[in-house]
C-alpha cells in the first residue's frame, strides 16, 4: 500500500433519487472539503486526509492519503473502532511532511470546509505545529454551522443525519468520503441559496468563517491565535 489513493470522481454531481443533476450545477462555486482521522486523542496525528475539490460547483476530484502518524505503531483502540484504520493500514504510508508540500497547494488561497471544523482544524493547526511546518493562507467555515442556519429545526446536525436527510450517499468515518459527502452537502444547501460565489452564499447564509495565515489562526467565532516565533 503505498498510503496515497487519488480517485478521479466523475464530472457530475451526485444527487438524490429523482433530482436531476443539473439542479446542483453551481458555476461560480469553488472551494475544497476536508476531512481528517486520527491514530489516538491527540490532535497531531493524522493517519488519514481527505480533500473533495469542488469546481464550478460540481464535486471534480477527491484525493485520500493514508498517513504513518508520528505515534505509529500505537493506535488507540477507540480510534480503530471509529475509523477502521489500523497500524498495519499505514505501515507503508508517507509521514505527514511526506504529503504536506501537494496538500499546502491545494490549500493555499482556497475556501476550505469541514463538518465540525473546530476538530479538523485543530488536527492541521497541531500536525503543522508538531512538524515545525508554517501555515498555508486560506479561509474556512464549519458545514455544521452552514446546515444549521440553512435547514434550523432538526434534532442533530451531524454528518450522517444531514447525508441521510438529503439524500447522500456515505461511508462513515473514513477520510475521503466524509470529505465528498461534505462537499455535496454544501451544494444542496447552495442549491436553496443561489450566489455568486462561495464567498456570497456563505454571507447570505450568515455563516462565519474562519483563516489561517502564516502568522497564526482566527476561528469562525474570531477567537485570533499568533504563532509565537
Amino acid at each position: 500500500m503505498d498510503g496515497i489513493r487519488h480517485t478521479l470522481a466523475p464530472l457530475r454531481p451526485r444527487t438524490a433519487p429523482g433530482i436531476p443533476p443539473t439542479r446542483y450545477l453551481h458555476p461560480a462555486l469553488d472551494f475544497l472539503a476536508l476531512d481528517f482521522e486520527t491514530a489516538d486523542t491527540r490532535p497531531d496525528n493524522p493517519c488519514e486526509l481527505g480533500i473533495a475539490v469542488v469546481r464550478g460547483g460540481v464535486v471534480r476530484e477527491v484525493r485520500n492519503w493514508l498517513i504513518k502518524p508520528r505515534c505509529w505503531p500505537y493506535f488507540s483502540p477507540w480510534n480503530v473502532a471509529v475509523h477502521g484504520i489500523t497500524p498495519h493500514d499505514v505501515a507503508d504510508a508517507p509521514p505527514w511532511e511526506g504529503i504536506w508540500e501537494e496538500v499546502s497547494d491545494l490549500l493555499e488561497s482556497a475556501t476550505v470546509v469541514a463538518h465540525n471544523a473546530a476538530f479538523d482544524m485543530s488536527v492541521l493547526r497541531g500536525t503543522l505545529a508538531a512538524h515545525d511546518l508554517p501555515h498555508p493562507a486560506f479561509s474556512y467555515f464549519c458545514s455544521v454551522s452552514m446546515a444549521r442556519r440553512v435547514w434550523p429545526g432538526h434534532r442533530s446536525y451531524g454528518l450522517k443525519p444531514m447525508c441521510d436527510l438529503h439524500g447522500i450517499a456515505l461511508r462513515h468515518h473514513r477520510a475521503g468520503n466524509d470529505a465528498e459527502a461534505t462537499a455535496e452537502l454544501v451544494l444542496r444547501a447552495a442549491h436553496q441559496r443561489p450566489s455568486a460565489g462561495i464567498a456570497d452564499f456563505l454571507r447570505g447564509a450568515r455563516v462565519n468563517t474562519g483563516a489561517f495565515w502564516p502568522g497564526g489562526h482566527r476561528t469562525p467565532g474570531g477567537k485570533v491565535t499568533p504563532i509565537l516565533a
